[in-house]
């Protein structure tokens, strides 16, 4: 992304930031809402924001929008490849399958291609440290002048990176522009809700207003876990629901910490939080949920959710 489009954009107030969150397959409630924002805006949505933050499945979706993609092309990769993703075991061949949208959706692409200024959420594994990568040196907070776009890493490596939930996918590790080979994990370790840091990105590195802002914050929803079986046969697929729903209260613990944070640090940010509670148990699910017509509600649900915002959405995005 070049400095000058960024530039080009800055000029127009308010500041719009979309932020999506970390959330594995739930990333279908999120599509449902921006679904209704497409919708309601009558464009893309990088016709719109002017920075877009995603962590984990949001990483996936927010790049996907950076680089032009309608809501719709979105969705229709997710059907394809979110169900075969999850279904899978092994947290190599989790991975694998990761690295095949990955290839299919972003190719070669890098953060020089973006529409939009962006923010990718990963963390390092060995020292246990946040990695974000960004499109444009505007956003950049110290080191400007040795900054490249990404570090120079693919979008689809720095995607892969972020979606990796070890233990149950394989850490990935990339090779930056200058050569240094780091390994990441799930952005959601450290901010598996993006708002905070995009705000930070937008007040601090670009130095605008907290008024001239207008931040969307969108979630995945919070749902029943599914119920353990009472068989002594499926003690070991026991075991490993335990595990999943201990990743599921980490991330969620961290998302609402985030949040609390954001709305300490910047609560005169004008913020739109959407990520509805649904206690129904027909709606129980995780973030590995690979049953296409469950997830199809999920992204109902998204759509629905959209509607209890839609009159301060108008006033942000109109």
């Amino acid at each position: 992304m070049s400095e000058g489009k960024h530039l080009d954009r800055e000029e127009k107030k308010p500041y719009r930031i979309l932020s999506l969150d970390g959330g594995g397959a739930k990333g279908f409630y999120s599509l449902g809402v921006l679904a209704e924002i497409e919708g309601l805006i009558g464009c893309r949505l990088c016709e719109k924001f002017d920075l877009v933050f995603g962590t984990s499945t949001g990483a996936i979706i927010a790049s996907m929008i950076a680089l032009g993609m309608s809501v719709e092309e979105i969705h229709d990769n997710y059907k394809s490849f979110v169900p075969e993703i999850m279904r899978l075991k092994k947290p190599e061949q989790k991975s694998a399958k990761l690295a095949e949208l990955s290839e299919k959706v972003f190719g070669e692409a890098k953060f020089d291609d973006v529409k939009i200024a962006v923010g990718i959420v990963t963390t390092k594994w060995v020292i246990e440290r946040p990695m974000i990568f960004k499109g444009s040196v505007d956003q950049a907070h110290r080191r400007k002048g040795t900054f490249k776009p990404g570090f120079g890493v693919k979008i689809g490596d720095a995607v892969q990176a972020s979606c990796s939930a070890y233990p149950f996918f394989s850490p990935k590790t990339v090779t930056t522009a200058d050569g240094d080979e780091v390994t990441l994990v799930d952005g959601g370790y450290c901010a598996n809700n993006p708002t905070l840091y995009a705000i930070a990105d937008a007040s601090r590195a670009l130095n605008l207003s907290h008024q001239d802002l207008r931040v969307v914050s969108i979630g995945v929803g919070v749902y029943p876990s599914p119920k353990q079986s009472k068989m002594s046969i499926m003690y070991w697929a026991n075991k490993y629901l335990l595990s999943v729903q201990l990743l599921q209260k980490t991330l969620e613990i961290n998302t609402q910490s985030m949040d609390q944070l954001r709305s300490i640090l910047f609560k005169d940010v004008p913020t739109v939080r959407i990520s509805d509670t649904f206690e129904q148990p027909e709606m129980a699910t995780d973030l590995f949920e690979h049953d296409l017509k469950k997830l199809n509600i999920l992204r109902q649900r998204g759509r629905e959710s959209f509607a209890k915002s839609e009159a301060l959405l108008k006033e942000f995005l109109l």
